[in-house]
């Protein structure tokens, strides 16, 4: 079997984790191959971090250590920085994985600049209401924690595509439903083109506000992803205040609501001496121009017209997001509905009223009525 065959793969390794036992309600699972906590009904281990050199290797490592047993797990993890939020219900953990039945799992892709963070609170509250789920959030690379696990090749839809599948395969992980917004929806396409077939079992796949093929950029006045990035890369790697570059962002003409997105990738640096800390940016520019490039000339309209058997997609259009959307997109989505009926598979449109292109901010009440058909009958 392949590493990514039908979204899940054979064991290369177990991936770490620290358990703690915390609320009873949500869990939260975190990894960059650094941090990692969940709340479940195991006994409590506590992470050890690591960054130590293995004679031979030079993967750098988490250690586990599970008190109960004093005994130590090593766990090479350099795929994805990742969360997964788990329902009350949810008793999996990829440390007792085969003990255990898998539960249903959902991945939520973020945009361009955008972080598994966009996704926290969204996930959070999907998993209080199906508390046999399971939501696995992801920093694509160049992005987030993601950012410093460094990559050969090229950045691109697709690569980012295979990383997921790859995360998927460590954590022997089968997704029941794939959700991705803008540059993310092309990335939840990607990887259902890329992973063997025939699938496992039906997945739903999710494509929020993006098209198949052709990207078209914001109208007047609205917010150039390009531009944007060109932006930011003339900046200085470390600023003093979030609110500077806020303020350098509005006068460039980028909306208000954008720029306090931005300004989400800015740390504080631990640096001696210095006070206050000065904040340096957590993303790799120059990579994430490569896949916005990408996401730009990437045509995935093939997966959408001759729809795998068990996959069923769903375009999401955001009411106000008129210009990403031409009357062409539309139709073909539609024809693309009546074809996949008679082959197995499954394409729908969904309109979110009320919300422009940051639907899970603009109307996330709207958002969670749509998207929860997806999750119910387990």
């Amino acid at each position: 079997m392949s590493a990514i065959s039908n979204f899940t793969a054979c064991r290369p390794f177990q991936n770490g984790a620290a358990l703690t036992k915390d609320s009873p309600g949500v869990g939260l699972i975190t990894n960059k191959f650094l941090t990692t906590k969940i709340s479940t009904p195991f006994p409590k281990v506590s992470l050890v971090h690591s960054k130590r050199m293995f004679k031979g290797s030079n993967i750098r490592m988490t250690m586990v250590d599970e008190r109960p047993s004093s005994g130590k797990v090593v766990v090479p993890s350099e795929v994805l920085a990742y969360e997964l939020v788990q329902g009350a219900k949810v008793k999996w953990s990829y440390i007792m994985e085969g003990s255990l039945p898998e539960p249903p799992t959902a991945v939520l892709l973020h945009g361009i600049l955008g972080s598994r963070k966009n996704w926290g609170s969204f996930a959070r509250r999907l998993a209080q209401e199906f508390p046999k789920w399971q939501f696995l959030l992801v920093d694509l690379r160049c992005h987030g924690d993601s950012a410093s696990l460094k990559k050969r090749g090229t950045h691109t839809v697709a690569s980012a595509a295979l990383d997921v599948l790859k995360l998927l395969g460590q954590l022997r992980l089968t997704p029941r439903v794939v959700v991705g917004h803008s540059f993310g929806g092309k990335v939840a396409l990607s990887m259902v083109e890329q992973v063997p077939k025939p699938l496992a079992r039906p997945v739903r796949v999710w494509v929020l506000d993006a098209t198949p093929g052709e990207v078209r950029a914001g109208a007047d006045g609205d917010d150039h992803p390009a531009e944007l990035i060109s932006f930011l890369s003339k900046l200085p790697k470390e600023v003093s205040s979030k609110r500077d570059i806020v303020e350098a962002l509005i006068q460039e003409g980028f909306s208000r609501d954008v720029a306090q997105w931005v300004v989400t990738n800015l740390r504080q640096t631990n640096t001696a001496g210095s006070s206050p800390s000065p904040l340096s940016w957590v993303f790799d520019l120059k990579g994430i121009a490569e896949m916005y490039q990408s996401y730009e000339e990437t045509n995935l309209w093939k997966i959408v017209e001759d729809v795998p058997r068990g996959v069923h997609v769903n375009f999401l259009k955001a009411e106000r997001s008129l210009h990403r959307w031409a009357l062409e997109d539309i139709r073909r989505i539609h024809v693309a509905e009546e074809q996949a009926v008679e082959e197995g598979g499954g394409v729908e449109m969904h309109v979110l009223e009320d919300a422009g292109h940051w639907v899970h901010a603009d109307n996330p009440d709207g958002l969670f009525k749509i998207l929860s058909f997806s999750f119910q009958g387990f």
